[in-house]
């Protein structure tokens, strides 16, 4: 298929979609140009700054309307245009077009929210079309902020991306891996603020951070060179730069380097000089510390695959050092995380998991990860819930900046006995210690979603998509709060985008087959059923999978067959029965209240 060519001008009269009426654009000439000169901006701010994909949508969509072609955007026109699909796309399989412009639409929303508050032209994408609307409005009213909320503390600071400048741009994992490093350095320093955001939010003249860090990484054959700088949030200025080179096969010793040297500039910056209870002196073996952050890079990913190769660096990293109870931490979590995710059956991970926990925790009793292990085992796998409290207020004493502590402590303790307020305080903390996580960014829209709070989990996991646009978690949960919206065909997008980036997940298929059987596509759900029991004849598959299609197809007899398999498997996701909005249709049947009462969240007569 030929590229689309722009030229021409929109015959269509532009008219205002404001919430009060507007004139017309004084010619159409100037509203033509109007409307690209705004476009410009709008690809040239922050707010865009790392969408890349969503750029060429805007622009696509928008020169489109403006050369009179507003009637071909359709969705197979723009996958082919936009998202380079091939001729044969079909979108009905493939929803690739109507995921991403849910995300651009919110994009806009966060535009004209922030920075673009003042524009006078507004740029409208109809939420069951593909053409754009332009509109006039009267510029807003700014009400100044005092001059005490204006002043930004010292202490805070923003941690960009850094910029690709590769020839291929093929270096995005080590740019994602050095900030991700930055933020851990920084993190030691328990008077400094990290923004958990890609940007600092501008307010007039202003931004919210005192110090804004920000860099590029260029290769020329086997060489890397990084270079970080350091602005003034205030001023604007360069306070510092510096480079670091390095080669293509030395990743981690390159990012800890540019990394401990933000940290070492950055501190007298700080009133209090003292580093956090997180820095410790170092693993002596350097190669067990190295195959260990490599385990925890792998587990961060929470695919098939990552989690295999982080259960085989956790190993190699105790083949070298077998006293290194960090390592034996990871291999906990990671067994663990290979049930929870389908990969491994509870049964055969169980043992595995609590020895690895027991065996971190008597090698370094002071060690925040391995109590955050053991506490992970006490909840996920014995329902000690008492007892996992008290492992995860221990290892955030030992030291709360622990991202992983206040993660684990609101997903599978909390939230299970309903303490929602509290898991939503603790997953701020972790997103603010590390914002870059695409698992930390999903879970904080897992509890919106359990608080009910449907639009924030839903902005929630636009950020994270934008974080990670090829996390197939986030579109799991985009779909399941879609669903509770009774939103079914952008449900069912969402889940085919999953399916589409992590195929060989059964979760992925059986919350597809779910939303089928709830929108009435009985065939499609039974099609889904049979293919779980094909998975299940190769792999473990939670019984749950099969629960929730039964429920929805109103076989209730048999979802609870299901459920009470589950509960005997002791799967992952039976631990948010109690707060879940899916299960909320069940919970006067007396067998729910029988299963969790079991579990030990409800009390027997409640």
């Amino acid at each position: 298929m030929q590229r689309i060519t722009v030229t021409g001008h929109e015959n269509d009269k532009i008219r205002a979609m404001g919430s009060r009426s507007a004139a017309p654009l004084p010619t159409q000439l100037q509203a033509d140009d109007a409307v690209r000169e705004h476009l410009e901006r709008i690809l040239t701010s922050p707010t865009f700054q790392q969408g890349d994909r969503l750029k060429r949508f805007l622009k696509f969509i928008v020169l489109e309307a403006v050369a009179g072609r507003r009637h071909e955007l359709k969705e197979y026109v723009i996958g082919v245009q936009v998202f380079d699909k091939e001729d044969t796309f079909d979108p009905r399989t493939d929803p690739i077009v109507r995921v991403e412009a849910r995300r651009l639409r919110a994009k806009l929303v966060r535009y004209y929210r922030e920075e673009g508050r003042a524009d006078q032209t507004v740029i409208v994408l109809p939420k069951r079309g593909y053409a754009p609307a332009f509109k006039q409005r009267d510029a807003p009213v700014l009400i100044k902020r005092s001059v005490a909320a204006a002043l930004v503390s010292r202490n805070t600071v923003a941690v960009l991306p850094f910029a690709d400048h590769s020839a291929d741009r093929g270096l995005g994992y080590f740019c994602r891996g050095l900030r991700e490093e930055i933020v851990h350095h920084l993190a030691r320093f328990p008077s400094l603020r990290i923004l958990a955001s890609d940007e600092p939010r501008v307010t007039g003249d202003r931004t919210d951070a005192a110090m804004i860090i920000s860099g590029s990484v260029r290769q020329s054959g086997e060489r890397l060179r990084v270079t970080a700088q350091l602005v003034d949030g205030a001023t604007g200025c360069y306070i510092w730069s510096e480079s670091v080179d390095s080669t293509v096969g030395d990743v981690f010793p390159a990012q800890e380097r540019v990394a401990e040297a933000v940290a070492t500039r950055i501190e007298p910056e700080l009133g209090d000089h003292r580093r956090g209870s997180a820095s410790r002196r170092p693993n002596e073996n350097l190669a067990a510390h190295n195959l260990y952050l490599q385990g925890r890079y792998y587990l961060n990913q929470r695919t098939d695959e990552g989690l295999r190769k982080a259960l085989d660096f956790f190993e190699k990293a105790l083949v070298e050092d077998a006293q290194y109870a960090a390592a034996h931490a990871g291999l906990s979590d990671a067994y663990g995380l290979l049930a929870h995710y389908g990969v491994f059956g509870p049964a055969e991970v169980w043992t595995k998991a609590a020895a690895s926990a027991a065996a971190a925790v008597m090698l370094d009793a002071d060690s925040a990860e391995a109590h955050t292990s053991l506490a992970h085992v006490k909840s996920t796998q014995d329902w000690d819930w008492a007892g996992a409290e008290r492992e995860f207020e221990r290892a955030i004493s030992l030291d709360p900046r622990c991202a992983t502590s206040h993660h684990w402590y609101a997903m599978s303790c909390l939230s299970p006995l309903g303490r929602l307020d509290e898991a939503l305080d603790e997953m701020i903390v972790a997103q603010a210690l590390d914002p870059v996580s695409s698992i930390v960014a999903r879970d904080l829209a897992v509890i919106h979603f359990y608080r009910r709070d449907f639009e924030t989990a839903l902005e929630q996991c636009d950020h994270t998509i934008e974080l990670n646009p090829h996390f197939a978690p986030a579109y799991w949960i985009l779909g399941v709060i879609q669903e509770q919206r009774k939103d079914f065909d952008e449900s069912a997008a969402a889940f085919q985008r999953a399916v589409h980036l992590s195929p060989q997940t059964p979760r992925m298929h059986g919350a597809l087959g779910r939303t089928f059987a709830l929108s009435g596509r009985r065939k499609q759900a039974l099609d889904v059923l049979r293919k779980l029991e094909a998975y299940a004849r190769e792999r473990y598959v939670s019984p749950l999978e099969f629960a929730w299609i039964q429920f929805a197809l109103e076989e209730t007899d048999l979802g609870f067959r299901w459920m009470q398999k589950a509960l005997e498997d002791r799967s992952f996701d039976l631990i948010s029965i109690k707060v879940d909005p899916r299960f909320d249709p069940l919970k006067d049947d007396r067998r729910f209240r029988a299963i969790a009462s079991q579990m030990g969240v409800v009390s027997p007569a409640t």
